[in-house]
């Protein structure tokens, strides 16, 4: 029998050797001094070799129970080293399969086509809300009520991200589901189980008086002639701020009549294409001779490589006296949309223009 006194002593010697503690349990030391432990069985009438690590890390006693179960294991005609495999890759399947680990899967896979702006949102709300509490959990262990426990508290911060954090977790699960980790995506089972978002309406003029008044204010501001041309193209193409004061002059094809946004800069991540009007083309010839040298349509006036701000057309309606709860930017898409659907016109089927 071994001892813990015998085991600390012992030293490397030229050739390996073996000592036994009993019941086929031996430490087998290195001519380097590794001292490990090690069992002889025979199983299937095959003489094997079992591993439990490295003393002293792993105790004589610790051995002395590995050994143990490692034999009721062969009483009930198990093979423990057949067993140990089974358990490590359990373990490893198990590990590949938390909630973090698909989570990042996906991250990585599937949102290489949004911006890194949006990706950076991703990655906060995943770290901050999902990860604490979800992140080591096996994905197929997650229920609805642990996901409820994260977003239900957080309607006190903001109902918007409540709603947000379940969104993430449905597209991570549907991923799973895709790959094969999952059976079924939780997150449908939550449906109504938090308050709604309350509907943000965006202030506009929806009647034909008002936005002939406006149109008119349009025409007769005197501030900065690029805020001016920005303003005037609003109510002619209906697309959003972001979208008109990032334009760029390779993208306005005055040939074919026609404004080729590309997918990068869409909030769906899809190409769109504003017919335009000879009203639009004639704004965007007055602009050229202005900033046709440049990349961009309407670049700040710093003359810094970037565009006009957000606030200087809002600042330019407030100067023309259009409160908050009047008129916004997103306003004029309002107002194209109730107006022409009480005219009777309604989306039409897309087509994608020829492109020469």
């Amino acid at each position: 029998m071994l001892t813990d006194t015998f085991l600390r002593n012992l030293k490397p010697a030229e050739r390996p050797k073996k000592y036994a503690d009993g019941g086929g349990l031996f430490i087998y030391v290195s001519t380097t001094g590794s001292k490990l432990w090690r069992m002889a069985y025979r199983f299937n009438m095959k003489s094997k070799l079992l591993s439990f690590g490295e003393y002293p890390l792993v105790s004589l006693k610790e051995a002395r129970e590995q050994r143990d179960e490692a034999k009721k294991l062969l009483a009930r005609d198990i093979d423990p080293g057949q067993h140990k495999k089974e358990l490590r890759a359990a373990r490893i399947a198990e590990e590949a399969n938390t909630f973090s680990v698909v989570a990042l899967e996906w991250y990585e896979t599937q949102t290489t086509h949004n911006t890194p702006a949006h990706r950076r949102r991703l990655m906060f709300n995943m770290e901050k809300y999902l990860f604490p509490s979800l992140g080591r959990k096996t994905i197929t262990s997650i229920e609805a009520q642990d996901l409820l426990a994260i977003s239900k508290p957080l309607e006190a911060e903001s109902t918007w991200i409540s709603h947000r954090v379940v969104q993430i977790c449905g597209k991570i699960f549907r991923y799973a589901i895709a790959s094969g980790k999952l059976k079924h995506n939780i997150t449908a089972d939550l449906r109504g189980a938090l308050r709604p978002i309350p509907t943000r309406h965006h202030a506009g003029l929806t009647t034909p008086l008002d936005v002939g008044k406006l149109l008119l204010a349009l025409d007769n501001f005197t501030g900065f002639f690029q805020t001016q041309c920005a303003l005037r193209l609003l109510p002619l193409t209906f697309v959003r701020a972001t979208e008109l004061r990032r334009a760029e002059w390779k993208e306005i094809d005055f040939e074919d009549k026609l404004w080729r946004i590309p997918a990068e800069r869409m909030k769906m991540r899809t190409p769109h294409y504003v017919p335009l009007s000879e009203q639009a083309l004639a704004i965007f010839r007055s602009i050229h001779g202005v900033t046709g040298e440049g990349k961009y349509i309407f670049p700040g006036t710093r003359g810094n490589g970037n565009v006009i701000s957000p606030s200087t057309m809002l600042n330019a309606l407030r100067f023309m006296g259009y409160r908050k709860d009047v008129m916004c930017i997103h306003g004029f898409r309002t107002m194209a949309s109730t107006l022409l659907n009480e005219l009777g016109y309604d989306r039409p089927p897309f087509t994608i223009p020829r492109i020469s």
